[in-house]
Order: structure tokens, then C-alpha cells, then sequence
């Protein structure tokens, strides 16, 4: 068994080649660009850590991982272009530095590539891996759109924000970890048992990010804290304060998410914490970490086969950055 370091490192490894042709430059060396600036990886080593709970690593999990980690960028390129961000991972974004129609196209072929991948593992795994996949590619979709719908919404409720983030953030985890089980050899209900675990644990990570955005040590967070605040953008912490204000607070929060004035972040993560949201964000993460955790006990494996699993989930929700 290997713990999460350790797989990232054989990852990393294994993935830092060139996955593109030599021409043209123009369309592919803007993907090589991206995947320059690293990342943590974590997708791709939970399909790893998914095989590894049930059985020695298989050798198609490398290309099933690599494929997870390249689509997961072409999402991370597209997702740029739409929010406009001039900055990922403090380095210009690729439609900053090359053009947004040849970053579409960068995206496009990115994705063309996950496939090729996928298309190299044993026939006895495509149709179940390919199923998968293509299940998550499209919720992925639907949750970026939700997400884009909800910026000109004002009545966006719990319910509503939960499914979005599953869908945009928590499938994709959920998947890897499935993936992983495939290719592990696990049975039908194990299979599912671990996927429902990597959603739970992509939920409470979602709810550690908003939470951090507005009360986390900028030294630690290694970004701007508030960015969230500012740009009016719905979270989980939001849309609780949206809920249970009231009077003044309640009209002052409505105000601020008009205005753009000096002060607003203060000014809402006080209303933030006159709520109460930050021992609830706290309560639901725990919440969802602890359902997670119920998940992946069911699992009819040996426990020290899933203590890698568990120190991970405790590292990503409980992280200060």
C-alpha cells in the first residue's frame, strides 16, 4: 500500500512527458504551457489510491489516471476563458497569453487526448471506464452551467447550490476513485460504496474552500482572501447568510451585493459570523466528512487497506490553504 505522497510522485513522474504532437506548435505548445504549471494532482491519484484499496495497481490505471488529469485541465482551461480569470496558479491564463479561440481549440484537443488514453487500456475495462467517463464528462458540463446560471440568479437556494457543486466539483473526484475501484476488481456495491464516498469528500472539500475564502489566514491561503465576497459569487456560506439574516444585517447583505464599496468584504464576513455562519460551514463539512467516512467503513476490505484513504480525506478538508 502507498500512501497519497507517494503515488503523486510515481504520477508525476509517469505524466511529466509530452502527450502532444510536435505540430502545429501554435494549437499544442499552449497546452504544454499549462501542464507545466502542475497542480496537485489529486484527481488522478485517487483512481490509483481506488485500485490500490482492492488490488495491486493494475498497469491500465496509469493511462486511466492521465486521462483523468488531462481532462481535468481542458475543464480548468475552458473554466477560464469563461470567468475571464487573467490568472491561474499565479501564471497568465492560456487565453491571456495565446487568444481565447486558440485556448478553446488547446481545450478541445486536451480533451482528444484524455480519450486516446482511455482508448489503451483492455478491452475487458473500456465499456464500464468509457460509461463512467462519459457520465462525469457531461455532469461536469452541467454543473459549469448551473454555476453560470447562478451568477445572474438572486434566488439560488441550498438545495439548489449543493446539487451544482456535486455536479461540478464532486462527480469528477467521486469518478476517479470509481475508476480506480474498476480496475481494482471491486463488486458492484463496493464500486459504489467508494464513489459516494469521493462525493461526500468533494462536498465537504467545497465547503473547506468557501469557508477559507472567507475566513482563512491570507499567509496560508496562499490567495486573496474574500475573492468570493467581492465578485458577488454564490457559496455555501452565502447562501446560509442569505437564509438567516435579518433585519438590518439581512437588508445591509442585500446592499453589499449591489455595491462594490471599500469594506465589503469586512463588512460581510461580519454579518458572516453575526449568523453564525462559520460554526455552521464547520458543522456541515464535519457533517459530510463524517458520511463519507460511513461510506467508505461499508467497504468489505481489511481497515489498514483503507487508512491511506483516510488520512487523505482528513488532509483535504482540513487543510488552511
Amino acid at each position: 500500500m502507498h500512501d497519497f505522497e507517494q503515488l503523486s510522485q510515481q504520477f508525476t513522474e509517469r505524466f511529466n512527458r509530452d502527450h502532444f504532437p510536435a505540430a502545429p506548435a501554435s494549437l499544442y505548445d499552449p497546452n504544454r504551457y499549462f501542464l507545466q504549471m502542475g497542480g496537485k494532482r489529486v484527481r488522478p491519484v485517487l483512481c490509483l489510491m481506488g485500485n490500490e484499496l482492492f488490488d495491486e495497481i493494475n498497469p491500465d490505471a496509469w493511462p486511466v489516471a492521465t486521462a483523468i488529469e488531462l481532462f481535468h485541465n481542458f475543464t480548468l482551461i475552458h473554466d477560464d476563458i469563461m470567468d475571464a480569470a487573467p490568472l491561474r496558479r499565479g501564471r497568465q491564463t492560456v487565453h491571456e497569453k495565446y487568444g481565447s479561440s486558440t485556448a478553446l481549440l488547446a481545450g478541445d484537443v486536451m480533451l482528444v487526448a484524455a480519450y486516446d488514453y482511455l482508448n489503451r487500456i483492455s478491452p475487458k475495462y473500456v465499456m464500464a471506464i468509457m460509461h463512467l467517463f462519459n457520465q462525469t464528462a457531461r455532469e461536469v458540463c452541467e454543473g459549469q452551467q448551473l454555476d453560470m446560471d447562478f451568477e445572474k440568479s438572486t434566488d439560488v437556494g441550498f438545495d439548489a447550490y449543493l446539487n451544482m457543486i456535486s455536479l461540478k466539483t464532486s462527480v469528477l473526484l467521486a469518478a476517479s476513485l470509481g475508476m480506480g475501484a474498476i480496475l481494482g476488481g471491486a463488486g458492484e456495491r463496493n464500486q459504489n460504496l467508494l464513489y459516494e464516498f469521493g462525493r461526500k469528500l468533494g462536498l465537504a472539500f467545497q465547503v473547506q474552500d468557501d469557508y477559507l475564502d472567507a475566513f482563512g489566514d491570507p499567509e496560508k491561503f496562499g490567495k486573496q482572501v474574500g475573492g468570493d465576497i467581492k465578485s458577488n459569487k454564490k457559496t455555501f456560506l452565502l447562501i446560509h447568510a442569505l437564509e438567516t439574516a435579518t433585519g438590518a444585517d439581512k437588508r445591509r447583505l442585500e446592499e453589499l451585493l449591489q455595491s462594490d464599496e471599500e469594506g465589503k468584504v469586512e463588512e460581510v464576513v461580519r454579518i458572516f459570523r453575526a449568523c453564525g455562519v462559520d460554526a455552521w460551514a464547520n458543522e456541515l463539512k464535519d457533517r459530510y466528512v463524517n458520511e463519507a467516512f460511513a461510506h467508505l467503513e461499508d467497504i468489505a476490505v481489511l481497515s489498514k487497506r483503507k487508512e491511506p484513504l483516510k488520512q487523505l480525506a482528513l488532509f483535504l478538508t482540513q487543510r488552511q490553504y
